[in-house]
């Protein structure tokens, strides 16, 4: 059913919104709830539409600009891209371009730049890996905001195809796991020798650390995104209090799903080991 919109006023507060295409971006969600328990939330995930990987740049930006205007309608100030795709692919148009016909007061951010300003300060070598989808990887989104922040850290990606079907399957800790997480790490490393830290570059490969910690060199850091995205969320909110004010404070979370909810109930318990009770919602 379609969620009815939440009605406004201009001093009205509302829950920080976090948005994904599928089931990866509750494990940020869960890092930013352990970090600002106190706040609000309401996750939407796109889940009859993913993943959002394979799609092209504009479908990509239709599918987030969609996701992001729902939470809007729903009382949301403040959006948050826990995901990849959409925030390598969508971010910036909606930041350039929307937000200004749709509420200039409403901000939408994503979670490529707390990665990248992090690493800059984790690496020695100044060699950086990254593995992420093959649609992350081909935006080079990554290694242009690295490159701002960081110039002299040189950014080497590879793609894993294989790896979000491993989670959302739940076969990343199965045996058969293995096989793809080496060869990836394997190809990587491969291709520079001197990298000493890995961006785990989509939401999703948190599951599959055990593996990689297994397979990476010991030399080698691997970083996931959960955590640095929180940091930089409660710095945000702190440096623009004109932000924090409209950001309700009751402690609660409340999911939305494309997809059939009792699916989605099934999926994200496995995923946060907590009861879910999502409602399905429509958008266009």
């Amino acid at each position: 059913m379609t969620l009815p919109p939440h009605s406004l006023t201009a001093t009205a507060t509302g829950p920080i919104g976090v948005f994904d295409s599928g089931f990866g971006g509750l494990t940020v969600l869960q890092e930013i709830r352990a970090r600002l328990p106190h706040y609000d939330y309401l996750f939407l995930g796109d889940n009859a539409r993913a993943p959002y990987g394979g799609h092209s740049f504009d479908v990509v930006y239709q599918y987030t600009l969609q996701g992001v205007e729902a939470l809007f309608e729903q009382g949301c100030h403040l959006v948050i891209l826990a995901c990849n795709t959409a925030s390598a692919k969508a971010l910036r148009t909606i930041q350039q371009h929307d937000l200004e016909k749709i509420d200039p007061n409403r901000r939408v951010l994503g979670v490529i730049r707390p990665t990248a300003e992090i690493v800059g300060h984790l690496t020695t070598t100044r060699h950086v890996g990254l593995l992420a989808t093959p649609g992350t990887i081909s935006s080079k989104s990554y290694d242009m905001e690295i490159q701002k922040l960081h110039p002299d850290v040189k950014v080497t990606g590879v793609a894993c195809p294989m790896w979000v079907p491993l989670v959302e399957n739940f076969e990343y800790d199965k045996p058969g796991a293995d096989y793809f997480v080496k060869a990836k790490i394997d190809e990587l490393m491969e291709r520079d020798r001197q990298i000493d830290v890995m961006i785990l570059g989509c939401t999703h490969f948190p599951f599959l650390l055990p593996k990689i910690a297994h397979y990476l060199p010991t030399c080698v850091k691997a970083i996931s995104q959960g955590q640095y995205v929180a940091e930089q969320l409660e710095d945000y909110l702190h440096r623009h209090q004109e932000m924090d004010c409209k950001c309700s404070k009751g402690g609660s979370c409340r999911y939305l799903t494309t997809e059939d909810s009792e699916i989605f109930n099934k999926t994200a318990r496995l995923f946060l080991r907590e009861d879910v009770n999502a409602m399905q919602i429509v958008l266009n």
